[in-house]
Formats: C-alpha cells, structure tokens, sequence
C-alpha cells in the first residue's frame, strides 16, 4: 500500500494516485482502435460470406426482419465505416472518438439480431465492442486536454 504523503492543494487524508494515471490514455484507446480494426474484418469477411450463401452459418435460422442476405449487406456496411472509426482514432481526431462509440454501439445491436446466424462470434464481439466503447469513453478525450496541457507547458517555458 502506498504511504500517505500530503499534496499540497489536496484534502487532508487523501493520497496521491496519480502515478497510475495515463495522461493520454494512449494504451486504452490504442486498443480500442484495434478492436474497432478487428471487428470490421470480421463484420466485413461473415457479410460477404452471408452474401454469397457460406456454409459457416446456422441453417433455417429465423432473423427479426430480412434474410441472410440482407443481414451480409448490413455487416459489411458497417465493417466498412469501421475501418474508417479505426483509422481516425488511430489518427487522434476528435471526432473518431464519437464516430467509434456510434460504430461499437451499432455493431452491438446489428450483432445481437444477427446472433441466430453465428452465436459465438455475435457474442464475442458483443463483448469487444463493450471494451472498445468502455476504452472510448473512459479515455478517449484525455489525449487532446494532454496536448493542451503540454502546449501550455511548451509556451510558458518558452517565456
């Protein structure tokens, strides 16, 4: 356990975590962005195998709504804007944190109907997309307060 060490500014009785802390939570949203990759191929290889009528899926399944098919357009659809969710969280806009949640969000629901058809991998990837939106959310906005913070630091040493 860690000894008590007052911090000036903090509480009496509070102790400093801050050596656990990622300033940029680099290592969370790295990950989420892989996840976001590997799903995408997945979403992108099973849709293009529910399109041309693979046997790798449970046959006589009964979907929500549509066929197999139309459950194949629907997953490489979506694998296709999740390379594009990878990429820009890879590349730290702010915008592809938001972009992955919507993607992982989606891909949950399109996964949870289309759980008939492949239910281990629906409920694998079910659980990635609960880790990537996790990651996102948790740590996805640290890195531009970090860049800030060291903007500051650079032009204030500068003085």
């Amino acid at each position: 356990m860690a000894s008590y060490a007052p911090v000036p500014g903090q509480q009496q009785g509070e102790m400093d975590w801050s050596y656990l802390e990622d300033d940029y939570g680099q290592g969370l949203v790295t990950f989420a962005g892989v996840m976001i990759m590997i799903a995408a191929t997945l979403n992108t290889l099973y849709g293009i195998a529910a399109i041309g009528d693979a046997n790798v899926f449970v046959n006589n399944a009964r979907y929500v709504f549509g066929d197999l098919n139309t459950w194949g357009w629907f997953l490489v659809a979506l694998g296709v804007l999740q390379f594009f969710a990878a990429f820009a969280i890879w590349r730290g806009v702010p915008w592809g944190r938001w972009f992955g949640v919507a993607c992982a969000s989606v891909n949950m629901i399109l996964q949870t109907l289309w759980i008939l058809a492949f239910p281990i991998l629906a409920m694998t990837i079910l659980a990635l997309d609960i880790a990537v939106i996790w990651g996102l959310l948790a740590y996805g906005g640290r890195r531009r307060a970090a860049r800030a913070a060291e903007a500051r630091t650079r032009a204030t040493s500068a003085r």
